[in-house]
Formats: C-alpha cells, structure tokens, sequence
C-alpha cells in the first residue's frame, strides 16, 4: 500500500469515527432536551479543555461530557472517563463559569453514554447526573 493510500485509509477511519461521534453528541443534545435542560450551548473550547454540552437544568449549570461507543471492545462509553479526562472537565467547567461571570452559580458534570452495536444501531443513551466530582 503506497503512503498516500494509507493517509487516505487513516483519513476515512478519523472521518467515520467521528462521524459516530458527532450522531452520538446530537442523540445526547435532544435526551437532554427531552429530559428538560436547555441546551446553551455546545463545544466549547478553553484553554483548559473541551465541553461538549453546556446547559441549564433548572437553576443548575450542567457541563456534559457526551461520551459515544461502538460495541464493547474497550469498555461502556462511561468506563473511558480517566482521571485525567475529570480534572479537565472541572477546569474547563469552572473556566466557563469564570469567562461568564457566573462563578458563583450551582453546577455539575453530567455525562451522557451513547452506545451503539457493532452494526451502528443506537443501544442506549443514558444521563448521568453529576458523574464527575471536585474530590
């Protein structure tokens, strides 16, 4: 296989799995819709991290990890979250609060589970309220 083949094999397995991705984050937006939060607004960027979802669940400001998985080769979709993975969700969580003056506000990190079967079709999408902790 000559180089620019397997650019073009790595491209269109990046361009698939984040296709999945992007289905998985749209079925967590319209869950939360339908669980009755408001979405504010979603990806945003910081210096400190991504948040996929930011929205308003009655007075509470949730920061929502969307996590999406096909099949169960590397576990459920809430398995993935690392330590790591946690300590950025809060920095970026409490940049937000900062950059919007509204550090002062009721917040948490939800995460929603997106899962689907080796063949793409939707197994579950599940909300997690405050699945990531300051401890």
């Amino acid at each position: 296989m000559s180089a620019n083949a397997k650019k073009r094999s790595k491209s269109a397995r990046l361009t698939a799995r984040q296709m999945v991705g992007q289905r998985g984050e749209q079925l967590a937006a319209d869950k939360l819709g339908a669980s009755g939060y408001a979405i504010v607004e979603r990806n945003y960027r910081c210096a400190e991290g991504e948040i996929d979802i930011v929205a308003r669940h009655g007075e509470v400001w949730a920061f929502v990890e969307v996590r999406t998985r096909r099949g169960r080769a590397f576990g459920s979709p809430e398995e993935s979250i690392t330590a790591r993975k946690k300590a950025h969700l809060i920095a970026a969580a409490q940049s937000y609060l900062q950059a919007h003056n509204i550090a002062d506000a009721n917040w948490r990190i939800d995460v929603a589970a997106v899962e689907f079967n080796a063949k793409g079709h939707l197994i579950r999408v599940d909300l997690i309220e405050n699945a990531v902790n300051e401890q």
